[in-house]
């Protein structure tokens, strides 16, 4: 069969209206996940976007693929699978970002380096204004924007400075990587090709910067919209991380800092990344009318999901930083293949994104690589195992991942059972006053009260620490494969 992964970027799991969301417009996201098996408890193994990736490209954890943080190489001997299916006669393409490299323009004078990754088609798109405003020379969108003789504008909003009005939907990013997307198709359809594509939007992460007719019917309405789920203060009984970023993403003084934020801004912000969301869903559906036009769908593995979340100011913070909240961690997870799937099915196992290669892999009817990790779902998706059966726990790390944190250094691991969420702060100084999140989820679905420290819970708070010690040991490296027994 073919495979189409769509992977949006700092997509929280309640932004669809599959997964119960009232107000953004995302029909054809909605149509695969009738057509295909919703999982409601997907989870990344990293809330930042370069681990995260690396880990479920691999089906290895970020601390064994070797990216562990933001600006940071794989390392050349990592297997990815596109280079799977390429060994294995498929015609392999990516539009947009890849990210399993460093990608700043200190380190990155071209592109992204690129290690022998399996792509024979190969568009690399990061976001043009990511870092500053800056801008890189083999940016094929940014190619793409001078070919048509116009430049990258997204100017600020007079009503609110943290959002801008983004590129018109015919030159915008997202259009850009479902042009590309068609482009290959057609390819592998004219030469008949087994093919897998990985589509890479850069929304709905910030800069906040939908295309105005998008963001257009979000205003008139935008007093309706629900304000950020923060209970004041709550910052005093979580790790140092979250105050921090409390006043400042990132502990970026100036970003997006809630203190000198309004209610006013709060919605401006949500409406703007609901819209982003919006323009995904429309591209989506150009590719939905591709493959029924050309006969293909019925034989597509469709896989949509994202990389990691983002908080939305839940918890009184932006973007994302270490810590593992719902909002932060928990994304959407769709499977759609008409002719191998069962559709209007949904799962509340808990899964993990590691699981996604190794699901491809049975799939494809291919030899997963020695050093995977994750366990497949192709049997869930196909009847032969139950569908809400999969795994006890999900399991996350966050190992100094993202810029700034610098004092103290952030080290945090979350192991998370189904009910009970624990993290914890690895404070090997012993400089931190609060070293640990513990958290109810069937009593406290906000994650606001931190069980951590409180003697009723003593012995719920040791038992998950025992369940992230034993995934701690469970995902250390299997490489390199034992040949001997001695």
């Amino acid at each position: 069969m073919n495979v189409l992964w769509i992977c949006t970027d700092q997509q929280r799991f309640d932004t669809l209206g599959c997964y119960g969301n009232p107000w953004v417009k995302t029909p054809n996201i909605d149509r695969l996940a009738q057509m295909g098996v919703k999982f409601d408890r997907a989870y990344a193994q990293c809330p930042v976007c370069g681990p995260s990736r690396a880990s479920f490209l691999t089906g290895r954890y970020p601390r064994t693929c070797g990216v562990r943080q933001n600006g940071q190489d794989m390392q050349k001997d990592e297997i990815l699978l596109p280079k799977l299916l390429h060994m294995n006669g498929y015609y392999c393409g990516l539009a947009g970002k890849l990210h399993i490299s460093a990608c700043h323009d200190s380190a990155c004078k071209i592109m992204e380096p690129r290690i022998d990754d399996g792509y024979d088609f190969f568009r690399w798109s990061h976001h043009p204004a990511a870092f500053s405003g800056t801008n890189w020379p083999m940016n094929e969108y940014s190619m793409w924007l001078a070919e048509k003789g116009t430049d990258y504008i997204t100017p600020d909003r007079t009503e609110c400075k943290y959002i801008q009005t983004g590129m018109p939907e015919d030159l915008h990013q997202t259009t850009w990587c479902t042009n590309q997307a068609i482009q290959f198709m057609e390819s592998a359809k004219r030469y008949h090709l087994p093919w897998f594509f990985s589509l890479n939007y850069f929304d709905p992460h910030h800069p906040f910067d939908p295309p105005k007719e998008y963001l257009e019917r979000y205003l008139s309405r935008l007093e309706e919209l629900e304000l950020p789920d923060y209970v004041e203060k709550e910052w005093e009984t979580k790790p140092v991380f979250q105050k921090t970023d409390h006043f400042g993403a990132y502990d970026t003084e100036g970003l997006f800092p809630f203190e000198e934020m309004s209610p006013a801004d709060h919605r401006y912000i949500r409406a703007a990344y609901f819209a982003m969301i919006d323009l995904i869903d429309h591209q989506v559906g150009r590719l939905l009318d591709w493959l029924e036009i050309n006969e293909q769908l019925n034989d597509t593995l469709i896989i949509f999901t994202s990389d990691h979340g983002e908080s939305l100011c839940d918890h009184g913070m932006y973007l994302k930083g270490p810590y593992f909240y719902e909002s932060s961690v928990h994304v959407p997870l769709i499977f759609t293949c008409p002719g191998k799937i069962k559709g209007g099915r949904t799962s509340n196992a808990l899964v993990e994104l590691t699981d996604i290669s190794e699901t491809v892999c049975e799939a494809a009817g291919i030899q997963k690589a020695a050093g995977m990790q994750g366990m497949s779902l192709w049997p869930l998706l196909t009847g032969e195992r139950m569908l809400n059966k999969h795994r006890n726990n999900v399991y996350s790390e966050y190992y100094n991942s993202n810029i700034n944190h610098r004092s103290p250094l952030a080290f945090v691991t979350m192991v998370y059972d189904g009910r009970y969420k624990l993290c914890r702060v690895h404070d090997p100084e012993e400089k931190q006053q609060i070293t640990g999140e513990l958290y109810d989820l069937a009593a406290d679905p906000g994650e606001h009260h931190n069980l951590y420290y409180e003697k009723d819970a003593e012995d719920v708070k040791i038992l998950m620490l025992e369940k992230l010690s034993d995934r701690m040991a469970q995902t250390c490296d299997p490489l390199p494969v034992r040949k001997a027994f001695w």
